[in-house]
């Protein structure tokens, strides 16, 4: 039961406005970002784990991790105050009707939600203990975390993998199978409390990109791109938390001749009227990420608004961005998806490059990505994964669009967004940037 958690979330989380925005949340204290987290956690375990296992028909489940070794699947299993695996942590799962039994075959209980499962004064060998655990179960189809294609759901070792099999009898060898589709459905696959919260973390981050692109930070002759990278990171670090890549912060300016040349410019160039900003960022907390990409424009002396090309541009990339969530659909898969976005996009006579992925407990998160920056092939090994429902994804792409106030130069408008698809509608978690931030020139 989780009575006294279900009351903590209840007490911290009210439902997120049905308008763009959500709700503000309070960047909590250390000792209830842990109950809380656990309050999901334990959610996960009893009400969702149960049905995906049944899905893919896996019996049980083994997940070994050994200390600075971590499965990335085990690391979102732990409890919130156990931050690693300890010595060799082996989490087991075994479905019993509708229900699934939990054991850490392991020194110590792992929290409250996984019983240990191994006395070592008993039985001194872990490994036999856990095939004693295994055969005790008797499962027809052991899955273990072994993949090819996705390196989430590929976390058990070598060594572990060939001490896991020499332990097991010799009838159930033949049993072992790969569970990295049901690892990949446990990553992506967001619940309806998770979804409480994941607005509001959005919202964190759409704030710091705010204050990062505004007066209070840039000061157009002083600033440079590589002081509001950093000024994110510190803010980031005075919230208590974490980015998870290193913030991108970047311009592209009417004299350039190509979208290219803005990667010529220096790291630290100093930001100047007339600029287009873009950035990319993106904070961890509570065990989400986020991943988002919006643009700032520096006003020169006198303007009150970006030039109308500009503005065209941002809608048109509003636009394919459209074109690429009207596009999903249950069971479809995310080549067919990527197919349908720039058949469409292209008839409307946009350039588009869709990369979109999911995301959650990780920045670029399990399941199929959506094309990739480099490949705009609808034939990619990787995009082979029908679309879930209850699934979280940044939405990210970019769309090139000729500047009529730039001499027709091509600028590169970028997009990445949090979204959730409940199986039905895409919606974006804390709305999406219609209109450019704005700096005023120093003059002004």
């Amino acid at each position: 039961m989780l009575t006294l958690l279900s009351a903590l979330l209840l007490t911290l989380l009210q439902p997120a406005t049905t308008g763009e925005r959500a709700e503000v949340m309070p960047v909590l204290p250390e000792r209830e970002r842990a109950a809380l987290r656990n309050a999901l956690l334990e959610d996960r375990l009893e009400n969702l784990l149960p049905g995906l296992m049944e899905a893919r028909g896996i019996d049980l489940w083994v997940l070994v991790a050994r200390e600075y070794n971590e499965d990335p699947v085990v690391e979102t299993m732990l409890p919130a105050t156990w931050l690693s695996a300890r010595r060799r942590t082996i989490l087991v799962f075994a479905r019993e009707g509708d229900e699934v039994r939990r054991y850490a075959v392991a020194r110590y209980p792992v929290g409250t939600m996984f019983p240990s499962a191994w006395n070592p004064e008993e039985e001194p060998d872990q490994w036999a203990a856990l095939a004693a655990l295994i055969e005790g179960h008797d499962p027809q189809a052991i899955g273990i975390n072994v993949s090819e294609k996705h390196g989430l759901a590929d976390g058990l070792s070598h060594q572990q993998h060939q001490e896991l099999m020499a332990a097991l009898p010799k009838k159930l060898r033949g049993r072992v199978r790969s569970a990295d589709q049901l690892a990949l459905d446990w990553l992506e696959t967001r619940t309806q409390r998770e979804m409480e919260v994941y607005p509001r973390i959005v919202r964190i981050a759409h704030d710091i990109i705010d204050e990062a692109f505004s007066e209070a930070v840039i000061t157009p002759g002083e600033t440079t791109t590589d002081d509001v990278r950093w000024w994110m990171r510190d803010k980031v670090t005075e919230l208590g938390m974490e980015v998870w890549f290193h913030p991108s912060v970047t311009i592209q300016r009417a004299e350039r001749e190509a979208v290219q040349d803005a990667a010529k410019l220096k790291p630290d160039e100093v930001i100047r009227p007339g600029d287009l900003l873009w950035v990319d960022f993106g904070i961890t907390y509570l065990g989400l990420n986020t991943d988002t990409q919006q643009h700032t424009y520096v006003l020169r002396p006198g303007e009150t608004e970006a030039p109308e090309g500009l503005r065209e541009g941002l809608a048109a990339l509003n636009r394919t961005t459209d074109h690429l969530t009207e596009a999903f659909e249950v069971g479809r898969k995310s080549n067919d998806i990527l197919k349908a976005a720039r058949r469409a996009a292209t008839g409307e006579g946009l350039r588009p490059s869709y990369y979109s992925h999911g995301i959650g407990y990780h920045g670029h998160g399990g399941g199929s990505p959506i094309g990739w920056w480099d490949d705009q092939g609808t034939d990619h090994p990787m995009g082979y994964r029908p679309l879930r429902p209850m699934t979280a994804w940044s939405i990210e792409l970019n769309n090139a669009f000729a500047v009529a106030e730039w001499g027709g130069q091509d600028v590169s408008f970028r997009a990445e967004e949090e979204a959730f698809f409940d199986g039905e509608t895409v919606r974006f978690m804390d709305g999406r940037q219609t209109r450019f931030h704005l700096i005023p020139s120093a003059t002004e």
